[in-house]
Formats: C-alpha cells, sequence, structure tokens
C-alpha cells in the first residue's frame, strides 16, 4: 500500500555553511534544501527527529509546510555523516501527484523455501529495487513469497509480481535471489618442496638482474 504525505512544518534558513549547519544540528534541527520545478532553491530547517523518522519508516514523500504554503516533495538525496548513522541533510524535490517519479523501495521475500527441506539456503541477492510510479502510488516496500521456490531455484526480477502502475527499472533478468546448498570449500594443501611465499609480480627471478620498477599503484576507487 502506498504511504500518504508527511507533514512536516518547516522554516527557512537564512544562516548557510558548515559550522551554521553544525549549530542547526545541536538544536535538534536539520538542514534542508528545496528545490525543482523551475522555482527558486530554497534551504531550509527541519524538525530533525521527526523528518528522521518518517525517513527510517520508508516515508519518500513529504507535504512540506513553510510559511503558511504547502509544497508536495520527494526525497531525493539523504545525506548521513561519515559513519553512516546520522542524518545531516536531506534535498527534497518539488512533484506534481500526478507525475511518475523513480524511486528505490525495499524488497521483502516472506515464507520459507520448499528447498530448505532438502539442504538450500535462501540468499537474497537483491535487497533494494528501482521503480517508476506516480506519487501517489509509491509502495512502502514490495513484498514475494518465496514459499514455492526449490532447491538450485533462481528467483529472477522477471518473476516478481509489481503492485498495479509499478514497473520496474532494473534488468528483467536480474538474479534476485537463489535457493542452492552451500557447499564448504576444502583447504588447499601446499606441495612439499614448494615455497609458500606467493611470486612478487613484476620481479626479476634470473640472478644478478634487478627488479622492474614497482607496478604502479592501482587508480583510487571513487
Amino acid at each position: 500500500m502506498a504511504k500518504q504525505s508527511a507533514k512536516v512544518v518547516v522554516e527557512s534558513r537564512e544562516q548557510l555553511g558548515s559550522r551554521a549547519n553544525k549549530r542547526l544540528r545541536d538544536s535538534g534541527k536539520l538542514p534542508g534544501v528545496i528545490y525543482g520545478h523551475k522555482e527558486a532553491v530554497v534551504p531550509v530547517s527541519l524538525p530533525k527527529k521527526e523528518v528522521v523518522n518518517h525517513i527510517h519508516h520508508g516515508a519518500h514523500v513529504f507535504e512540506l509546510q513553510l510559511s503558511g504554503k504547502a509544497e508536495t516533495c520527494l526525497v531525493k538525496e539523504v545525506q548521513y555523516d561519515h559513519l553512516g548513522l546520522e542524518v545531516i541533510h536531506v534535498d527534497f524535490a518539488r512533484v506534481s501527484l500526478n507525475e511518475k517519479v523513480e524511486v528505490t523501495v525495499p524488497l521483502e521475500l516472506k515464507g520459507t523455501p520448499k528447498g530448505e527441506d532438502d539442504g538450500g539456503v535462501l540468499q537474497q541477492i537483491v535487497s533494494d529495487l528501482e521503480i517508476e510510479c506516480l506519487v501517489t502510488d509509491i509502495p512502502d516496500k514490495i513484498v514475494h513469497n518465496v514459499t514455492e521456490m526449490k532447491l538450485d531455484d533462481v528467483l529472477h526480477l522477471k518473476d516478481i509480481k509489481l503492485p498495479s502502475g509499478v514497473k520496474a527499472l532494473q534488468d528483467e533478468d536480474l538474479i534476485v535471489a537463489t535457493c542452492a546448498e552451500i557447499k564448504e570449500e576444502e583447504p588447499t594443501e601446499a606441495v612439499e618442496g614448494e615455497s609458500a611465499e606467493p611470486e612478487v609480480i613484476g620481479k626479476k627471478k634470473e640472478e644478478g638482474e634487478e627488479g622492474e620498477a614497482a607496478a604502479a599503484p592501482a587508480a583510487e576507487k571513487k
């Protein structure tokens, strides 16, 4: 079932910058911004506890009341601290109730697969689905029953029945879950007489020759 808009009263935010935002958070508020629909970008101050509670309960659409005016907004980005625990900033985009939007919702697998009786273990590979639907049709979550999964069965995205009006954006052949027996890998034994030390890649083996220059470090992942 789709959630109703979370109604929250917000205030305009005059002071900007990291220091001002820290003072705001220390006072129990949360910095945020409203943008979109070719209107002005508005920095706002949000009631932190209330907004975070709505977000943690899966709210996507908010009715933000600012200076007596209500705007329907979609949560576009939630920023967390360096530990990934505390919400520190929220971006909202203005939307119309008859507008289609792209959002990410949780996928919940319910039931016990039949394959577990044969030694299978259910492994959920995808925990969130990217979907497109009307703002008013955003589901709380997508639920799929896995009771009929047998040993070695594979659940693909195309096997999941989506609510009316909801379209999946990921590849329909995306593997969502499997029910398979988990086999333990046997430890490999070292062959007698062979060195246990790994060969250094890039270093010359021939006696008297100097090793090549150290390999360039891998590109830093962004």
